[in-house]
C-alpha cells in the first residue's frame, strides 16, 4: 500500500526541483568565467563575436570553442599598411596560410587550443578561418587609438 506524503512535509519532486535550479545557477557562472579566458569563441563556423573594438596595445585571444579545427588568419589587404601580419602557424601572408592549410592542414589550432595577437597599429584588421571561409566565418577587429573600452562589441 502507498503511503502518502504529509501536505506540509518535503515531497521527492520539491526536492529534485530546488536540486535542479541550485545545479543550474552553478553552471551559469562558469560559462561567464570560462568566457573570461578568451575575447573571440570560434562556433561551427562564426566567429563569436564577429567584430571587437579594442585599443592599440591590446592583445586579442581567439579560443576554438567547438569540435571542428579553425585557423585565424589575416586578410592581406584587410589590415592596415603598418600592421603585422597574423595567422595561426606563423604564416607570412594570406594565400601561404592558405595552401598551407589545404597541404597539410597548416595553421589549424583545435578544439579548445588559443591564439592570440597583439595589435599594435591603430584601424580595421579583417580575418577568417580558411575551411570555413566559404560558410561565411570572417571577423574584424577595430582597434582604436587610446580611450577605447578593452574588449567590446562593434
Amino acid at each position: 500500500m502507498q503511503e502518502r506524503q504529509r501536505a506540509d512535509g518535503p515531497s521527492r519532486r520539491r526536492f529534485l526541483a530546488g536540486l535542479g535550479s541550485v545545479a543550474t545557477a552553478g553552471l551559469a557562472g562558469c560559462a561567464s568565467a570560462a568566457q573570461d579566458d578568451y575575447d573571440v569563441g570560434m562556433t561551427a563556423v562564426a566567429f563569436t563575436p564577429p567584430s571587437l573594438t579594442v585599443s592599440v596595445g591590446d592583445t586579442v585571444v581567439w579560443r576554438n570553442t567547438s569540435s571542428r579545427g579553425h585557423t585565424v588568419t589575416a586578410y592581406d589587404d584587410g589590415i592596415p599598411d603598418d600592421a603585422e601580419f597574423f595567422a595561426t602557424g606563423g604564416y607570412e601572408d594570406t594565400q601561404t596560410a592558405r595552401d598551407a592549410y589545404h597541404n597539410e592542414l597548416g595553421g589549424l589550432i583545435d578544439s579548445g587550443e588559443s591564439f592570440s595577437h597583439t595589435f599594435e597599429v591603430p584601424g580595421e584588421y579583417q580575418y577568417l578561418c580558411v575551411p570555413h571561409e566559404p560558410q561565411g566565418m570572417v571577423g574584424t577587429v577595430v582597434v582604436e587609438d587610446g580611450g577605447s573600452e578593452t574588449g567590446t562589441e562593434s
